[in-house]
């Protein structure tokens, strides 16, 4: 892994995105800390760090396609995706609605989905893994061959623990641990 590119993205995470304050979590859960991820996804410097460093952890893993739940994972995709095209490295993406459209396709999933793929879910930040093992959910019912669970930051609060039971190597960028440490050593 780039070591200047993730210390770099470290950087960016902890002054755009770490808030230490009490909140409530998507899952429901408590934290003092926040992190919001997508912020930096939407940085041209922090995407391209996260897109160069998710690629290679999605082709060490043989990753022919990647996504997860929308909104959260479109970011994130698409910066793998450019990342992909910067390496001549072939990888389709999708993304993952909450439910079908009523109307046009009626689709669930979005994007280049290809049933039979070796795929992984993805998403910026997980907790418990909530909304994107609705993802894994879905994509094994329309035929992907998911083997991996990939995030720019895993809090480790269960949710790895929750993918590796679906059978899935997980795989992260940073700990939540690691953003609070950076957060905390900031003068």
């Amino acid at each position: 892994m780039n070591l200047e590119y993730r210390s770099e993205l470290i950087e960016t995470l902890v002054r755009e995105c770490y808030v230490e304050r009490e909140v409530t979590l998507s899952s429901g859960q408590k934290s003092d800390y926040y992190l919001d991820c997508r912020r930096a996804m939407f940085i041209p410097r922090a995407a391209f760090l996260a897109g160069e460093l998710m690629l290679e952890l999605a082709t060490d893993a043989g990753i022919e396609q990647i996504g997860g739940m929308a909104a959260g994972a479109i970011p994130v995709t698409d910066a793998i995706l450019a990342a992909a095209y910067r390496h001549d490295v072939t990888m389709r993406g999708f993304f993952v609605r909450k439910e079908a459209k009523s109307h046009g396709m009626g689709r669930q999933i979005e994007g280049a989905f290809e049933a039979g793929l070796k795929t992984a879910v993805l998403d910026d930040t997980i907790t418990t893994g909530g909304s994107t093992l609705d993802a894994l959910k879905a994509v094994r019912e329309a035929g992907a061959i998911v083997t991996a669970a990939i995030f720019l930051v895993d809090r480790g609060e269960g949710g790895a623990e929750a993918f590796a039971r679906e059978g899935l190597t997980i795989k992260s960028i940073f700990t939540g641990d690691e953003i609070r440490a950076a957060a905390r050593s900031r003068p």
